[in-house]
């Protein structure tokens, strides 16, 4: 009714994970055009439920005239499932994915009225020799009080009290809002897939991995990079004290890594601290100067802030990288912020104040890696980089 003046329903802050009230759900017409799935005055949002506690997916139905909401289907507590669509016109059943640690995803039958559920496909554990993997979501404080979280995992024959090497994988996120930035990511309840050159390769050869390993950079949005390298140093040693006091891993044995902007970290906190043995680069940017207009959620430029280029730029202080670091680029990569020349030069700037670094170059590749000889080619080039330089480091 175009009558009807506009109603705002709500006013939130994209990044406020906790109180996402979920996605419209959408439907096809026979012209091809997508609109609101609507019966009557109903509308329905499918979210993530995220929660301190982890991501628990959710469908409501909401009406557009009360605005009242009603909670279809909710996560169970020791399982991932998420809404797919419905099945039917009636509503009364949908389609869901379910997974749990120990089992992989499958699509299913779930009726609403009894919440009981029915097998339709049987999709079968990959790799069944890694079942028995730990993985667990672990909470810890940033010395300035933000709540940070990663998920960790650990070898399916870990034996408690066990000191292990241990891999810190992350990528740093911009906030404006200290509140948001430790909300939990994730779930610890997901089945765990070895994909490509995921990093959970190393749980295989007896690390301890810290993956998504929150990396948050809060402040004002025009400002927030002014100290960014003290808020990822503080977000690491808060991670590698915690995995400490646990018990879990030698503190003197870390290992640290990123891709692309995650990369840019790895050599930063390289560059700045002394907390990690070494580390494993791939596809990043290293020399702020090489993307003067603005990088991440940076607005000002190198002409209107020179001395925050200068300052988290890992090139600019390849003279304080004393550890080793790995740096892996594909030759093809075409995203605009990390041009190959990147990686070239910070390996030539390392090599030349006399530290160890290592360049790999892969043809044909771009931003992401894709080829099958690639692939195996990085996870050869990672494994044994930090098997050198991290499980079996010599200790002075």
């Amino acid at each position: 009714d175009p009558s009807i003046a506009p109603l705002k329903i709500f006013d939130l802050s994209t990044q406020d994970r906790y109180n996402d009230p979920g996605r419209p759900i959408s439907t096809t017409t026979l012209t091809g055009e997508r609109i609101l799935l609507q019966d009557k005055d109903w509308i329905y949002l499918a979210g993530s439920g995220s929660s301190p506690k982890g991501d628990f997916p959710f469908l409501d139905r909401m009406n557009v005239k009360s605005l009242k909401k009603e909670r279809l289907f909710h996560c169970g507590d020791a399982s991932y499932e998420t809404f797919v669509d419905f099945f039917g016109k009636s509503r009364k059943q949908i389609i869901t994915r379910y997974e749990s640690k120990t089992e992989p995803p499958n699509y299913y039958l779930y009726t609403l009225k009894n919440k009981k559920r029915k097998a339709f496909t049987d999709f079968k554990d990959p790799a069944p020799q890694m079942t028995g993997m730990k993985k667990q979501l672990v909470k810890y404080n940033r010395e300035d009080g933000i709540p940070l979280s990663g998920t960790l995992y650990l070898p399916p024959d870990y034996k408690e009290g066990e000191r292990l090497p241990l891999v810190v994988w992350a990528y740093p996120r911009e906030y404006s809002d200290p509140k948001i930035a430790g909300q939990i990511r994730g779930s610890a309840h997901r089945f765990t897939f070895f994909r490509g050159t995921s990093q959970l390769f190393y749980v295989t050869q007896g690390y301890a991995v810290l993956d998504g390993a929150q990396m948050p950079v809060v402040g004002d949005p025009k400002t927030m990079n002014d100290t960014f390298i003290e808020q990822i140093v503080a977000a690491a040693k808060a991670a590698i004290d915690k995995l400490d006091s646990m018990g879990i891993i030698d503190p003197k044995r870390v290992g640290v890594g990123g891709h692309s902007y995650g990369a840019f970290m790895t050599a930063n906190l390289l560059a700045h601290c002394d907390l990690f043995a070494s580390g494993v680069a791939r596809s990043g940017a290293y020399n702020r100067t090489l993307t003067p207009f603005g990088f991440q959620s940076e607005r000002r430029t190198v002409w209107e802030a020179p001395e925050i280029y200068f300052k988290v730029s890992p090139f600019l202080h390849a003279h304080k990288i004393n550890e080793p670091i790995l740096l892996i680029h594909g030759e093809a990569d075409n995203n605009s912020g990390t041009f190959p020349i990147q990686s070239r030069r910070l390996y030539h700037a390392v090599k030349g104040h006399g530290a160890t670094a290592r360049l790999v170059m892969l043809p044909n590749e771009s931003h992401g890696y894709r080829a099958k000889e690639s692939v195996l080619h990085v996870l050869a080039e990672m494994i044994e980089w930090f098997d050198t330089y991290v499980k079996n480091r010599k200790l002075d």
